[in-house]
């Protein structure tokens, strides 16, 4: 298969159909436990109806232009829960209240016994994505430094050990999903950001604890959370640089919408980098000579070769409109760069 100069992907997610899901809702929370009452289709024709509504998110894709496309994780109420709430040792049914990114009250899962993986969870989701396209495929699930921050701990009084175990069960399921044949797995940690003293002590090591004997392109997505949440974007990252030392092949960071200097990428000599040049704060698509000059930023600092241009973030909250408009202002954006350098 042939792989472009400066390739252009999504983070993971796609705005899913009001006819599937209660979206008014969904925009008031990330759901962190199951919540079931969000689908519109009843449960006997939901799984059909999650089918259709990932071939639209395909078909949206690749008509955009995009080089590596998801399934738009449409089958999940959030990146994190789906395969979180899977594992055994979380409890869903009796959840706590935690204090989230945002400031506010979230309800959680509390660990109860120690994680472990039971049974697939994205192996089909997976599956039906590589038979239903002919381009670069990837799957994203969450990191377990994020997975054992997004609960009430009442076994381990360990946050490490904890996350350790998030990674072991992880770890299982991706070997899984590689013999499917991903081209790219990405790992979700946006908490990464939230809690820099925890990350600095054991995030790379719970990282690559999960990501063992994976061979085929691994990718780490840093972010301060979805835009329709977090508005004040200051700060500059907390955790970036140490990632350098990680098993990622790919690290992808949010810079759109932040604006931040990119000079800290220079610290990354062999991972490419998944740039954000796509603003989700902002429903208004962007030019396309915007596009192309944010990808010129990120050329400041990281060669074309190890370049991927994508959204900021996860685009699940924005209208579909919006989405598919911005996924064609990127593939327009990235074209016009690589015109000038190939």
């Amino acid at each position: 298969m042939t792989h472009t100069l400066l390739p252009t992907t999504v983070v993971g997610s796609y705005p899913q159909p009001d006819w599937l899901i209660d979206r008014e809702r969904l925009k008031t929370f990330v759901p962190r436990i199951r919540a079931a009452d969000l689908w519109r289709v009843p449960a006997e024709f939901l799984e059909e109806a999650q089918n259709d509504a990932t071939l639209v998110a395909i078909r949206d894709m690749e008509r955009a232009g995009l080089d590596i496309i998801t399934d738009g994780e449409i089958r999940r109420e959030s990146y994190s829960n789906h395969f979180a709430n899977s594992l055994e040792g979380v409890d869903i049914d009796n959840p706590a209240s935690i204090v989230g990114r945002a400031g506010k009250a979230v309800m959680v899962p509390r660990i109860t016994g120690r994680i472990r993986r039971t049974h697939a969870v994205e192996n089909e989701p997976l599956a039906f994505l590589k038979r239903n396209t002919d381009r670069r495929i990837k799957i994203t699930l969450p990191g377990p430094f994020t997975m054992a921050h997004q609960a009430q701990d009442e076994t381990y009084g360990d946050v490490e050990a904890l996350a350790m175990d998030f990674a072991a069960a992880l770890n299982e399921e991706l070997l899984e999903l590689q013999a499917i044949g991903p081209d790219v797995i990405q790992l979700d940690e946006p908490w990464l950001q939230a809690f820099p003293d925890d990350a600095a002590r054991f995030g790379v090591r719970v990282i690559d604890r999960a990501l063992q004997g994976i061979t085929c392109t691994k990718a780490v997505h840093l972010c301060f959370g979805y835009a329709q949440f977090v508005h004040d974007k200051k700060g500059g990252y907390a955790f970036l640089g140490q990632l350098a030392d990680s098993a990622a092949d790919q690290i992808s960071i949010e810079a759109a919408q932040p604006d931040y200097d990119l000079g800290i990428l220079r610290d990354f000599t062999r991972q490419s980098i998944i740039l954000g040049v796509i603003n989700l704060g902002d429903p208004e698509v962007e030019a396309e000579a915007l596009v192309a000059s944010r990808i010129r930023r990120g050329l400041e600092h990281v060669p074309a070769e190890r370049l991927i241009a994508a959204p900021d973030c996860g685009m699940k909250y924005l209208s579909r409109a919006s989405a598919f408009g911005k996924l064609k202002a990127l593939s327009a954006g990235a074209a016009i760069v690589r015109r000038t350098i190939s």
